[in-house]
């Protein structure tokens, strides 16, 4: 999750992060009031002086993610009423402002002393969509996603290096909390997948062009001959709002984002397509298997009528206007398997070369000095 990702970007910035002063967010939830106070999420604090202080603390994570929106009516009743209320309340945070809102989190629990891996009550917070008047909802799941974040960093990173950064006292009593609660009943399955400095290939099997958003300095851009009359770009052709209006400001005018959105029923089709056609693919078991494991996770635990979104998150500050405009990824991945199914090696050559080499050239930035 956002905590752990953040340690894998710098040293640096961890230690200058006990000077930042963090907004105090009281928990939400089922079972708690709505919050009535605003934070100034992604905001720094102004030194005296008048310059800026603790830009690290605001430095986002390069990381996409792959979301789950649950109808409403997917919940228990209460959660429904709260989930209900929750997208009304003028004092949520917004669809620009979440992801600054969930990494400020964070960080406030890394630079504790000993750091807090994972909050005691599960998040209260969610990215919420409505699509023909029905409202659905992604929760943070925060602290479920910390638990999972926790047992990867464990994996991917040798024993000396994790537990300078995590005691093995704090790493013992977060597992054991996790297998408490998680042996209670609790659901472990996450409504988000996040990958750091690559968007997955297959992440872009469950979306067509057509579906695809981008916005650019707060102004949605999008090729007027991929639209419908009516259509929202990057969204099922209800005209789902991608968010509701937020005030306008000089940090929503710097606004860029690159999303897909679809609905469940749309993507399963796809992805049962391109677990057809890969099957007879020589070598082709590793795409398979990938295809494979993401059908799997939305099968296991999206709602059927549940809508999906692809979103570049921090990886659009990777990538200027013009690689931007020019990133038709979803496209690619639907002319590879078109090619595959249709005999065209030409076509399937000529996507998956554009696809390597922009992706590529991303995930190099990761060592890049």
């Amino acid at each position: 999750m956002f905590a752990l990702a953040t340690l894998r970007l710098s040293v640096r910035g961890l230690i200058r992060l006990p000077g930042c002063r963090l907004p105090v967010r009281r928990p939400s939830g089922p079972g708690y009031p709505l919050r009535p106070e605003v934070p100034s999420w992604g905001i720094p604090e102004r030194h005296p002086s008048g310059r800026g202080v603790c830009h690290d603390a605001f430095v986002l994570p390069y990381t996409a993610y792959f979301r789950i929106y649950q109808p409403v009516i997917a919940y228990s009743s209460r959660e429904r009423a709260y989930w209900r209320a929750y997208a009304q309340s003028p004092h949520r945070p917004r669809r620009a402002e979440a992801v600054a809102a969930e990494h400020e989190e964070s960080l406030r629990r890394l630079v504790t002393s000993p750091p807090t891996v994972a909050p005691s009550r599960e998040s209260g917070d969610a990215y919420v969509r409505r699509s023909g008047g029905e409202l659905f909802v992604c929760p943070w799941q925060t602290r479920l996603r910390s638990w999972l974040a926790l047992r990867e960093f464990r994996a991917t990173t040798s024993a000396r290096v994790a537990s300078a950064f995590v005691p093995e006292a704090v790493v013992e009593a977060a597992e054991a909390d996790a297998e408490r609660h998680l042996g209670r009943g609790e659901d472990s399955r996450p409504q988000i997948l996040t990958s750091r400095w690559t968007v997955p290939t297959a992440w872009f099997v469950p979306f067509g062009a057509e579906e695809r958003c981008l916005v650019l300095g707060g102004r949605r851009e999008w090729d007027p001959a991929l639209e419908g009359p009516g259509t929202f770009p990057g969204e099922p052709s209800s005209a789902l709002p991608v968010e509701e209006p937020a005030p306008r400001s000089a940090e929503s005018a710097a606004t860029r984002a690159l999303l897909y959105v679809t609905e469940m029923g749309t993507a399963r089709r796809r992805l049962e397509r391109a677990v057809r056609v890969l099957r007879g693919v020589p070598d082709g078991e590793g795409s398979l298997a990938a295809v494979e494991r993401l059908e799997d996770w939305l099968t296991a635990v999206a709602h059927p009528r549940a809508l999906l979104e692809l979103d570049y998150g921090g990886l659009v500050h990777l990538l200027g206007d013009a690689e931007l405009r020019d990133d038709h990824s979803a496209a690619e991945v639907e002319a590879a398997l078109t090619g595959l199914e249709t005999g065209q090696e030409a076509v399937t050559l000529a996507a998956h070369r554009r696809l390597v080499r922009r992706w590529r050239a991303v995930q190099a930035l990761e060592r890049a000095n």
